[in-house]
């Protein structure tokens, strides 16, 4: 709306204010700008392409626009942040408000937080997972055993899911893999998977993929699983918190919703990992597997190496490129990804089946050097929409070794950091490739680090950044 709109002097509009906007009987919660003075007339308002869809809007037509009633869900988050705890019924009503879009960034951010400074305990972390589940929908397989496979994030190039959804569907599992986009990193799984295939399916795409060939790879965001999970996300990347309760009902929400209910999860520990400590992560699997439990769900927690990123690439299409050259058996292969790969997919048949470990390990590697693991990964692309080769960026650049030395740390956060600066995941070919293990020998000169970007710009930011970021790769002498 224009300043000096009318309605704005008269209700006390302000730009950033939250408020109601009603046409054709029906509503949405919007946040007002204000400018446009030269595209709007003092009576006239400009809608965003989301709100003029889901008014269904007409050009010239009138709409009324009030204030927003703060939420009264948020007497609970008040008494949370003081302390008192919260029970089923708040939650469910905290839940829906915040999918209906009731809740401003500030209120968003004070539910995260008062989760954080006083953690969620069982039953409220139970309560809170059970209220995300039925916000959205709920999928149903029509099978006694449903596995799945997730990772608990906060490790570079950890694209292990399309090889385990290959080899498990190939097993003749049912695994419906839903994923999610990137949300500050430099790649998610929907994010790598969509440089090959088409990952936005709908609820009818996904079911008849799924029962065609046993599994799928799409983005769960096109499929209204726990809808909450990534509003809550994007805060708290923003905030830079992941507090416990809330990371529990993230996982699990989406699992139950997935209609899951044999779920490996991947655990990467390590001082630049999400979970930087043994100890919190025997406090966080105990945790996720006693409330999985609760709704009947069958959780297989790892704990694997987080102290530097899984094969050689960061970013969507690179990452894909790497996931390709284990499914294909080639000899470059990346060891630790199809290693990590195996480990997880052995789980998850061990998981479904029964079988013992021994054997679940041995069929694993039978269907991936085979073959047959990267035959059912085309024939689900296929299925999704096509299969292509992901794109390559159109600018490399090296960052090599300052002096020489052995590598002796490496920067998770700070390796991401620079993918994204690339470009990635914006940029399906953008992020960056890297030389060298935890415990390499380098020469003075000798490549560490390969960007990758589409534009010079793109280019110049990382390498400022590794330029004033000595620990993204740590040498001793």
């Amino acid at each position: 709306m224009r300043r000096d709109c009318p309605l704005c002097r008269s209700e006390g509009f302000a730009a950033r204010s939250q408020v109601l906007v009603r046409a054709n009987q029906r509503e949405v919660t919007a946040i007002l700008f204000q400018g446009l003075e030269d595209s709007l007339e003092r009576d006239e308002i400009g809608l965003s392409d989301a709100a003029w869809s889901l008014l269904d809007g007409r050009e010239g037509e009138l709409v009324s626009i009030s204030h927003i009633q703060p939420p009264r869900s948020m007497q609970w988050v008040r008494g949370r942040i003081f302390g008192q705890p919260i029970g089923g019924e708040a939650f469910n009503e905290i839940i829906r408000d915040v999918v209906a879009g009731r809740y401003s960034d500030v209120q968003l951010s004070a539910f995260v937080t008062a989760g954080s400074s006083l953690p969620f305990s069982d039953d409220e972390t139970y309560a809170l997972t059970r209220a995300m589940v039925d916000a959205g929908e709920q999928l149903r397989w029509g099978r006694d055993v449903i596995v799945d496979k997730h990772s608990v994030g906060g490790l570079p190039g950890n694209r292990t899911s399309p090889i385990v959804v290959a080899i498990v569907a190939a097993c003749g599992l049912m695994i419906p893999k839903t994923s999610s986009r990137a949300i500050t990193s430099p790649a998610g799984t929907a994010d790598a998977m969509e440089t090959v295939t088409r990952v936005a399916l709908g609820p009818t795409l996904m079911r008849k993929v799924v029962e065609k060939e046993g599994g799928c790879l799409a983005w769960g965001g096109a499929l209204d699983l726990s809808p909450a999970d990534d509003i809550f996300i994007g805060v708290e990347r923003q905030l830079d918190v992941d507090p416990e309760g809330q990371l529990i009902a993230s996982v699990l929400s989406k699992k139950i919703a997935a209609g899951s209910n044999h779920v490996v999860l991947d655990v990467p520990v390590g001082p630049t990992a999400k979970v930087r400590s043994q100890a919190v992560a025997a406090r966080l699997t105990a945790r996720l597997e006693q409330i999985a439990a609760r709704f009947g769900m069958t959780v297989t927690c790892i704990l694997s190496d987080g102290t530097q990123p899984v094969g050689r690439s960061v970013g969507p299409g690179l990452e894909m490129k790497d996931v390709l050259a284990v499914l294909r058996g080639q000899s470059d292969a990346p060891a630790d990804l199809r290693e990590r790969a195996l480990t997880l997919a052995a789980a998850v048949i061990s998981s479904g089946t029964a079988c013992q470990a021994v054997n679940a390990s041995a069929k694993a590697r039978e269907m991936l050097e085979s073959g047959l693991a990267f035959a059912k990964f085309e024939r689900i692309c296929i299925a999704q929409g096509g299969f292509r080769e992901p794109a390559t960026a159109k600018l490399q650049r090296t960052i090599s070794a300052l002096a020489d030395g052995r590598v002796v740390a490496m920067n998770n956060r700070a390796i991401a950091q620079l993918a994204k600066l690339a470009g990635a995941p914006d940029v399906p070919a953008a992020g960056l490739q890297l030389h060298v293990k935890l415990g390499d020998v380098v020469q003075r000169g000798q490549p560490l680090i390969t960007l990758h970007a589409d534009t010079e710009a793109e280019i110049a930011y990382p390498l400022a950044y590794a330029a004033a970021t000595p620990d993204v790769i740590a040498l001793e002498g």
